[in-house]
């Protein structure tokens, strides 16, 4: 079999690799970097922060710090128009997922024009785009070492996939310290997205011995640690293994894929504004129960990499643990359903047509161990609700 596998071309993992900015985009041959971030960093003082930083390495950098938590092609265009102004040589996403998708979003329409709806799944866009440079503050979406992006369409509240070599970053700079300030709440709902990126580039129909390796590596690192970030936000261990096996499972679902957590995860988060890495909290226990048996070895392998599971324990078992698992981690988090989050019943059950269909035309549930029908999708959903 033949796989095709994709890494940024410098990744500089530990405490302080954020202030090698300068010296990366210098070994790059760049010298007029765009800096795409949100209002947090601006207002924190961080954006202040590293631009002093690229000053004194001699650089002159422009940035733009008005994304919004879930980018849409509003957001995009803002950004875009600002950073034809500027005349930049690359892109750097700065902050969470957002900033980070953003960032390449922009990259490669400042270098392919257009509509950015054209780009999304199945389109596959490899041909280069501006170089994007990524500093991650956040332990969860790996988007930092990952050629996707996922913007809203606000027309049709679309949350669209984009992919494609162009949109995966030449460098990442991953810095556990930034995460340090990180709240509970975030830190919850990105770490599991993480750990969701790992199971299901782990069981997923395009799954290899390459991608197979990093997701295992990544379940090793989040598992014993989510926790101990949540309740110890200062804990310097965790946050290491959190940040870092944030960045290994975006390297497995790059190269690999995601799955049908995903692919239902997106409309929830379009059409009710949830948290993407929450979304994905609310459906990974009742989706892990109902694909495990289309592949319990897979999943057990899962358990096992977890530490929840030993190889005296058969698949079965290990699948059982695994999903109990899943279960105390969102009681322990204290994940919500989507009924005691407050999105109104009547809404949910009329946008679930609408919803799967969504969810199927991302490509991403035909992905699943076990592929579900729109009508199944609709069924999960429900099961879901108050789950």
């Amino acid at each position: 079999m033949i796989y095709q596998s994709a890494l940024p071309r410098i990744l500089r993992i530990g405490p302080g690799a954020s202030s090698d900015l300068g010296a990366v985009l210098t070994a790059l041959g760049y010298c007029r970097p765009f800096v795409i971030t949100d209002s947090f960093m601006n207002e924190s003082g961080r954006l202040q922060a590293l631009l002093h930083d690229l000053a004194a390495d001699g650089i002159s950098a422009q940035a733009f710090w008005d994304t919004v938590p879930e980018p849409t092609l509003s957001s995009i265009d803002r950004a875009l128009e600002a950073l034809k102004a500027a005349d930049a040589d690359c892109v750097v996403g700065f902050g969470g997922g957002s900033p980070i998708d953003s960032a390449k979003a922009v990259a490669v329409l400042a270098a392919h024009g257009g509509d950015l709806r054209r780009f999304k799944a199945p389109a596959l866009t490899d041909a280069p785009g501006l170089p994007i440079i990524a500093l991650p503050t956040t332990a969860g979406t790996g988007s930092e070492a990952t050629r996707f992006t996922i913007i809203t369409d606000d027309a049709s509240d679309e949350k669209m996939l984009c992919a494609g070599l162009a949109f995966l970053p030449v460098a990442a700079l991953v810095d556990y310290e930034l995460t340090l300030t990180m709240p509970p709440r975030l830190t919850a709902d990105t770490g599991i997205d993480a750990l969701t990126h790992a199971i299901e580039a782990y069981v997923s129909r395009r799954a290899n011995p390459f991608s197979d390796g990093f997701a295992l590596s990544a379940m090793q690192a989040i598992a014993p640690n989510l926790r101990r970030a949540y309740a110890q936000p200062q804990n310097r261990a965790a946050r290491e293994a959190m940040m870092f096996g944030a960045t290994l499972a975006g390297i497995a679902f790059s190269n690999s894929s995601v799955a049908l957590v995903h692919g239902m995860s997106r409309p929830i988060g379009a059409h009710f504004h949830v948290a993407h890495g929450l979304s994905n909290a609310m459906l990974l226990p009742t989706v892990t129960a109902w694909s495990a048996p289309a592949a319990p070895a897979r999943y057990a392998d899962c358990a096992r990499a977890m530490g929840i599971a030993t190889r005296d324990d058969n698949d079965d078992g290990a699948v059982e643990k695994l999903i109990a698992e899943l279960r105390a981690l969102n009681a322990d988090l204290a994940v919500p359903t989507p009924a005691a989050h407050g999105i109104a019943p009547e809404r949910w059950e009329a946008l679930l047509p609408v919803m799967a269909e969504q969810a199927v035309a991302s490509g991403s549930p035909a992905n699943n161990p076990l592929t579900p029908s729109a009508e199944e999708i609709v069924a999960i959903y429900r099961q879901v609700w108050a789950a």
